[in-house]
Order: structure tokens, then sequence, then C-alpha cells
């Protein structure tokens, strides 16, 4: 019998992570207020010499349904770790978001194997971020003592595509997030219609409200930049900021962006750091 194409993307799949044919792409968030590097999502990326570029969306579902999950996931884990001290020795120090399955979570002494990942490598554990789709939210709420002990060993915790799903502010007051991301769907027009902007502007004030940082995806041009500063938004990431980059690219655009930075806001100060200026101006 002819093997599926599932099948067959499966074996190249298991082919690539054997091989070390997977690699990162890293790409930049920057905090609203001044343009600084936030942190940078490690995104995961394989080109087949045979199938070509193959999206995540492809593959990371075949890893999760056929037990390929968990050593993917420690791959990436261990490539971002290193990554990080890497940096770090050059002078770059920033935090390294990365988004795990929820299947992960099952394993009880996986917060336990992180922090040993983190320790070994010497990377501090507040320098990790995990990201969790919204879609995936609603089993975790059976695993908060996995999450809780994430928290507590100062590993941050990421919803990702937040406004998508069905649960959502259940699974804010709940889970003990730090920080929330707002689906690319609503940023994309947030400028044209008032619909988005209002939902935008709701959930950064949801996430203030609850003590999280907002975080806006897919930010493409300058009208949902100003927007998003009006609104007081914490961080935002999108082609407009980078593209994913090499690791080797990060410090270039560092210094790149800084120059740009002013170009993109005309030298005006975000909403938050105007009411940082003005509070410590009554002070």
């Amino acid at each position: 019998m002819k093997p599926s194409a599932d099948d067959t993307l499966l074996r190249a799949f298991e082919r690539a992570l054997a091989r070390g044919r997977l690699y990162m792409a890293y790409q930049p968030k920057i905090a609203l207020g001044d343009g600084s590097l936030s942190r940078v999502e490690a995104l995961v990326r394989w080109d087949d010499p045979d199938l070509g570029q193959v999206e995540p969306s492809r593959f990371i579902p075949l890893a999760e349904d056929n037990g390929w999950i968990d050593e993917l996931t420690i791959w990436g884990l261990t490539n971002i770790l290193e990554q990080w001290r890497t940096w770090r020795d050059e002078g770059v120090d920033t935090s390294v978001a990365f988004n795990i399955s929820a299947i992960s979570l099952q394993h009880l002494d996986f917060p336990d194997l992180v922090e040993r990942l983190c320790q070994s490598l010497g990377v501090p554990a507040d320098r990790l971020v995990l990201e969790l789709t919204e879609g995936a939210t609603q089993p975790l709420i059976k695993l908060m003592d996995t999450l809780t002990r994430f928290r507590i060993k100062g590993i941050g915790l990421a919803i990702d595509d937040f406004g998508t799903g069905y649960s959502s502010l259940l699974q804010l007051r709940r889970l003990p997030f730090t920080e929330v991301k707002i689906d690319r769907a609503f940023v994309a027009d947030v400028e044209r219609s008032k619909d988005s902007e209002l939902i935008v502007r709701t959930i950064i004030d949801l996430a203030h409200g609850l003590g999280l940082s907002a975080t806006a995806e897919g930010v493409e041009n300058t009208a949902q930049l100003d927007l998003l500063r009006a609104m007081g938004c914490d961080v935002a990431q999108g082609y407009l900021i980078a593209a994913p980059l090499a690791p080797d690219r990060l410090a270039p655009w560092i210094e790149e962006f800084g120059a740009r930075w002013p170009t993109l806001t005309g030298g005006k100060p975000s909403a938050a750091a105007d009411v940082e200026a003005n509070a410590l101006g009554q002070g």
C-alpha cells in the first residue's frame, strides 16, 4: 500500500529531527514605551531537501499525534537556552519565549526538567517564557499544579492567540499567566475597524487589571503601532519591527532598530511613558 502524505511527512520529520535539520529563527519583541528589545520568540523551522520549507502547522500536530512532541520540545528548549548563553557572552541580555504543547505539561516532572536544563546551561529561569495557545488551555485547567510550579521557579507563562477561544476569561482568572498575547487577527485591522479597536483596547485593559503584560502580535504598519502605543500596550512583534531572524542577526538588528525607532514614532512617547512622566512630575 502506498504511504499516505501524512506518513511520508512523518518519516521525513523523524529523519530531520534525528539528523539536525531543524533550526530556530528568532522574532524580536519590543517594549512599546521606548522601542527597546523586550524578548525574542523562538520559532522552529524546517527546510527539507525534498519537501522544501515545511510549515510548523503541518509538522507539529504530526509530532503531537505520533509521540515525537516531547523530543521536539526538549530539542527546542536546549537549542534556545544554548543560544541565550551565546548572546549573553556577546553582551546581549534578553528573554526567550518558546511555544510548548499541552501534551508536554501532562508530565508531572516537566517543570523540574526545564529547571534542570536552565541550571545546566547557566540560564536564569526568569529569562524563559513558555507560550501556550488559547485553544490548548481548556485541558490545562486540570494541570494547574504543573503550571503553578513553573511560576514558582520564575518561568513566565504567556497565553498565545488570545481572543480566539471560547473560555478566555476563565483561563485568565484561573491560570497563573504573566502575559497575554493579542491575536494578530484583531491587530490586522485595528486601525480600520472600531470593533477590533474595542477588542484590543479591552484585552489590554483586562490584562493590566489582572497584573499581566499585553503583547500585540502581527504589527505590520505604523498606524497599528501608533494605536497600540496610545492604548498602553506593553510589547509588540511583527514584520514592521522584524521578521524572524537568524541568531547572529539579533545584535546587528538591535542597533539598526534603535536608529529606526524615532522615525517610526516621530519621537513621541507612548501612553504608558506619558503616564510615568506625569507621575514623576507630580512627585
